[in-house]
């Protein structure tokens, strides 16, 4: 029952394709080589001003602070959601013990 079962490759039936034919091609020695590719400039480097360095670190301060409530936010849910069912728990068990 928890042993897998293999299905078995079925054999192919009906006409195959015939194969493939393959045409040889002829290399010349005297072809030049094509010309190299131009180089590309470098980047120029980034410029960090003052101003742009405030504008990351106001950015990074941001989504740091939007994670971190959403992250709270959950952990206060899931400790709701503990304190709820242990209630519950302990009210079934009170009214079980009752009878």
């Amino acid at each position: 029952m928890f042993r897998p079962k293999v299905p078995t490759m079925p054999q192919p039936t009906g006409l195959t394709a015939p194969p493939a034919v393959v045409e040889l091609t002829t290399i010349t020695p005297d072809t030049p080589a094509p010309p190299p590719a131009p180089a590309t400039p470098a980047r120029p480097a980034v410029q960090l001003t003052p101003g742009t360095v405030l504008a990351l670190v106001g950015g990074g301060t941001t989504v740091v602070l939007v994670v971190g409530a959403v992250l709270v936010s959950m952990l206060l849910a899931v400790a709701l959601t503990a304190a709820s069912v242990a209630v519950c728990a302990l009210t079934v068990r009170s009214v079980i013990a009752r009878r």
